[in-house]
């Protein structure tokens, strides 16, 4: 592997205009010496710029200055090229790991109809296809308040009709004039929606039109 400071060269901007900075390589390290690791951490000591770039150039590795603000700077032997790929990776990797998952709201009153009902039940329903957990609050009015267990049972009956797409989270609990219940969706649906968020987010990150 080449040594030369052209092969692997920084990119001024991203495509959307903003500068990136990555380290100095190479012969693009203008300084007099360097503080030298070698490719397995080991440390080498201070050597001129000169023999450094000798020894990257024997060893079919790059200079990489990984400390600039240093003094002297620190330099280490590296593959540069792999280096940023598996950095890369390991970025993507763990951006996918991470909980995505959306909390979504839906209002329902105490005395709400049953064609209400069923368009609420199906917002929840969707939301949990889509990975997200769903807060569900009963609002009482007035005397409905010293009713909760009418709120309770409201619930519990949401929390069944729907529980082949969630389980109950939170269980219901009073919160002034409103009654508070959370839906999570089954671990695998968050997981596999989640991911596909992700992949979505990644693809756009990269400048393609996201696919279905």
């Amino acid at each position: 592997m080449s040594a030369s400071g052209d092969r692997a060269s920084p990119s001024p901007c991203s495509s959307r205009g903003e500068a990136i900075t990555e380290p100095r390589i190479n012969d693009r390290i203008r300084v007099p010496e360097v503080r030298l690791v070698g490719p397995e951490g080991e440390q080498v000591g201070i050597v001129p710029i000169g023999e450094a770039l000798r020894l990257a150039q024997d060893s079919e590795l790059d200079l990489v200055e990984v400390a600039p603000m240093a003094r002297p700077p620190v330099a280490k032997l590296m593959d540069y090229g792999k280096f940023k790929y598996e950095s890369a990776q390991k970025a993507r990797e763990a951006r996918r790991n991470q909980a995505l998952t959306v909390i979504k709201e839906m209002r329902l009153r105490l005395k709400i109809d049953p064609h209400d009902y069923a368009t609420k039940k199906g917002h929840v329903e969707r939301f949990l296809r889509s990975g997200d957990k769903v807060k569900i609050t009963v609002m009482f009015r007035g005397r409905e308040q010293s009713r909760p267990e009418m709120g309770y049972r409201l619930l519990q009956r949401l929390a069944q009709d729907v529980s082949e797409l969630g389980v109950v989270e939170s269980n219901p609990k009073q919160d002034g004039r409103n009654m508070v219940m959370v839906i999570a969706p089954h671990r695998n649906q968050a997981a596999t929606d989640g991911a596909r968020r992700q992949a979505k987010a990644d693809r756009a990150a990269e400048g393609q039109a996201p696919q279905a």
